[in-house]
């Protein structure tokens, strides 16, 4: 089991977006202080639920204060990326970090992000699958050109090739976020793990892992490839000496974090959205995750492992939105429950 952080460099009520840049890159490092074994980078355009808008850049940064601790992108949007120029930079910093990237992609919402990059609605409800072969095939081969409807261009050579100077032949890892059935069957024709979201519990995760392990088997992938696939689950967690305070600094901070956030999401085609009720949703993932003490917190995560079959969670560590206590909670995670998983 390996477990690291997520970080979405929130934007709490009252707080400035350096001062939550900052934390999150304050709490990256404590995570490798602390042992952890990833941080996974959200990103997002606009709104203050999460103030990174690339999170290749910030994993660049993280690479280089770090020397241990892999870093991946808790998603790269792709819709609104060409696959090339996220390709470069994946294979650039699979490069120079010795192979502790991983590149995190996600089909993102039907948000003003798509009118702003110019990339349209159809890049978001059509264009992700051959978005994503396009990056897979420059991750992969030694020269790649296009002919498809939304990219079309003379094949060019890759440079630099990601697997040129490890002996990882298939370059940087690619995760694939998925919340729906097609996308489940997306990754897994593809052989490519999954990023579990925050908002289910592990029933339908199993769920979705089984769903996964019989579209790779009717697509031919490998039995090793399908046995060890290393799906990502995204969590919260919030160590306390006791349960009820661990919950506590949760209901007291997320609920209006999560108001202001999501609320600033705008669609771009003027779709009506329903946002959930933030404390309802805040008391939903203190249900589900490792909130509480740091025994509670690591049988949570060993029932979780057991139930569905992931090997790795992404925890995000910074629901208190106080800089103090992130730290706190990210070394109580690596030096108070990694050893009762071990």
């Amino acid at each position: 089991m390996r477990v690291g952080s997520f970080v979405l460099a929130a934007q709490f009520p009252g707080q400035g977006q350096g001062e939550a840049l900052h934390r999150a890159v304050r709490s990256a490092e404590v995570a490798e202080e602390a042992g952890l074994d990833a941080v996974w980078l959200a990103e997002h355009h606009f709104v203050p639920y999460g103030t990174c808008p690339s999170a290749v850049t910030l994993a660049a940064l993280l690479l280089g204060r770090t020397r241990r601790l892999r870093v991946g992108t808790a998603v790269s949007v792709l819709p609104t990326a060409h696959p090339v120029a996220l390709g470069e930079q994946a294979a650039l910093l699979h490069l120079t970090s010795g192979g502790r990237f991983s590149l995190g992609v996600g089909r993102g919402g039907p948000w003003v992000d798509l009118e702003v990059f110019g990339a349209g609605l159809a890049a978001y409800e059509e264009g992700f699958p051959d978005s994503l072969d396009l990056l897979l095939r420059w991750l992969r081969e030694p020269a790649v050109g296009a002919a498809g409807e939304r990219y079309r261009f003379r094949q060019v050579p890759v440079v630099p090739r990601p697997a040129e100077a490890l002996t990882d032949a298939a370059g940087p890892e690619v995760v694939v976020a998925c919340t729906s059935p097609a996308s489940v069957r997306l990754a897994a024709e593809r052989g490519l793990p999954m990023l579990l979201g925050m908002h289910i519990g592990d029933e339908e995760k199993a769920a979705m892992v089984a769903l996964w392990q019989r579209h790779a088997r009717a697509a031919g992938r490998p039995a090793g490839e399908i046995r060890d696939a290393g799906h990502v689950s995204a969590g919260v967690c919030q160590i306390a000496d006791r349960r009820t305070d661990a919950t506590e600094t949760l209901t007291k901070a997320m609920p209006g974090w999560l108001r202001q956030g999501l609320g600033a999401h705008v669609t771009v085609d003027g779709r009506p959205r329903r946002m959930r009720d933030p404390l309802a949703y805040t008391e939903l993932l203190c249900g589900l995750h490792p909130v509480g003490t740091p025994r509670l917190c690591a049988d949570r995560l060993t029932a979780t492992s057991e139930r569905t079959g992931v090997t790795r969670f992404a925890l995000l560590t910074e629901g208190s939105g106080d800089l103090a206590a992130t730290e706190e909670n990210v070394r109580r995670l690596g030096t108070e429950v990694l050893p009762q998983l071990r």
